[in-house]
């Protein structure tokens, strides 16, 4: 949780961790999406990414997908492409830190929880949010557009 001062009165912001495989497309775009929302929103919420299983020999490119930044920009989201950071691999005190945590494919997800963080297991929120080329029929993307509103709708 994180704790702003403002002129004697204390303002709490609540923290949700998104979490993918390599922290390189569905959770970097689900960072950017709800920090965009719950900023016009007014909520005090904000959002983080981490990965499961951050490799560097993935074959992703760069700091976050191409396609991110295009859905983000379609979106009016924009990316300072200076201050992006590189995929980073979820650690214990990332889980501590989070109010809410969402991994967002229990099928791939849940078994690196398992054995990466077992104490966590029942912690977490899970999601049916495929990779890209897992299944063409249905855009992660906007999967996970909504299911960002409504966890938006939830959080208090």
């Amino acid at each position: 949780m994180l704790y702003i001062t403002r002129i004697n009165k204390l303002i709490v912001i609540k923290k949700v961790i998104f979490l993918c495989t390599g922290n390189y497309y569905r959770s970097r775009f689900s960072e950017y999406f709800f920090n965009n929302l719950a900023s016009k929103k007014g909520v005090k919420w904000e959002a983080d990414s981490r990965g499961l299983n951050v490799r560097t020999e993935s074959g992703n490119v760069g700091a976050i997908s191409s396609e991110v930044i295009k859905a983000l920009e379609s979106l009016g989201i924009q990316i300072d492409s200076a201050s992006l950071r590189e995929p980073m691999q979820v650690e214990k005190t990332d889980l501590e830190s989070a109010t809410h945590i969402v991994a967002v494919d229990e099928v791939a997800h849940r078994p690196l929880i398992e054995s990466q963080f077992p104490e966590w297991v029942d912690k977490i929120e899970y999601w049916l949010v495929k990779d890209l080329d897992e299944n063409p029929d249905e855009p992660p993307l906007l999967q996970l557009q909504n299911n960002i509103l409504l966890l938006l709708e939830k959080l208090d």
